[in-house]
């Protein structure tokens, strides 16, 4: 099932920054996604619920060109993705051994996938970066994926950039790499991240007119009642 369009478009204004300071405020303090680096400067902030990805250590007689005709397949995992979601790889931070090219991402495309995030590396770069399809991950390398790994299956839990990702967890991912909201967490974020970007917009206008930061982040009391007085009027 797809997400609803307000709920994007509500996680579309929250960064990924604010993200992680709201989960780390509930407990969760592993939540971003190591090695997640956008292949190319200026790509959007992207929503959509996880489909994962696995991959283990190359095993010689599974991690074949064979065994990209088989039906658990990266290319079996392609036609399984449902439209809108931003798939999530463990690759396991292999550097040497691309996960993807550009035929399989443009079939992504084809998909309506919204974005490819690894721990990994991809491969093909100038055909992928011509896909249009948005990625981070961790850079490039020329082998293919079965240099190094053996894809073993999708749609289940992983381990990706040291975090656990289950299938429908919700991704956000920005210029900051990814994070992954909790699918149980999500309700909190909804009510919280909106206000706090708006404290946090409103703090930086009071930096620019030269306020000093102690008692202006965090708020103290007084600080608290200006803000409040200025939600009061925007209301």
């Amino acid at each position: 099932m797809s997400l609803d369009p307000e709920l994007v478009r509500t996680l579309q204004n929250v960064s990924t920054a604010t993200l992680t300071t709201i989960l780390l405020k509930k407990g969760l303090r592993n939540v971003w996604l190591r090695g997640t680096k956008p292949v190319r400067p200026g790509q959007p902030r992207l929503v959509g619920k996880a489909f994962t990805l696995r991959f283990v250590p190359a095993r010689e007689d599974l991690a074949t060109p064979e065994s990209w005709s088989k039906p658990i397949s990266t290319r079996g995992a392609i036609e399984a993705m449902p439209e809108g979601v931003i798939v999530v790889a463990d690759a396991m931070g292999v550097l040497d051994a691309g996960i993807f090219g550009d035929i399989l991402c443009a079939r992504m495309v084809k998909r309506g996938v919204t974005a490819l995030i690894t721990d990994g590396v991809m491969r093909d770069i100038e055909g992928v970066l011509s896909t249009g399809l948005p990625i981070w991950c961790e850079g490039t390398a020329a082998p293919p994926s079965v240099a190094g790994l053996t894809f073993v299956g999708w749609n289940e839990p992983i381990a990706c950039g040291g975090v656990a990702v289950f299938p429908d967890d919700i991704i956000v991912v920005d210029q900051d790499g990814a994070v992954v909201i909790p699918a149980a967490y999500l309700d909190i974020i909804l009510a919280e991240a909106p206000e706090q970007e708006r404290m946090e917009a409103w703090i930086m206008t009071e930096v620019g007119r030269g306020v000093a930061l102690p008692g202006l982040y965090p708020m103290n009391a007084e600080t608290r009642a200006r803000y409040d007085a200025f939600k009061a009027g925007q209301s």
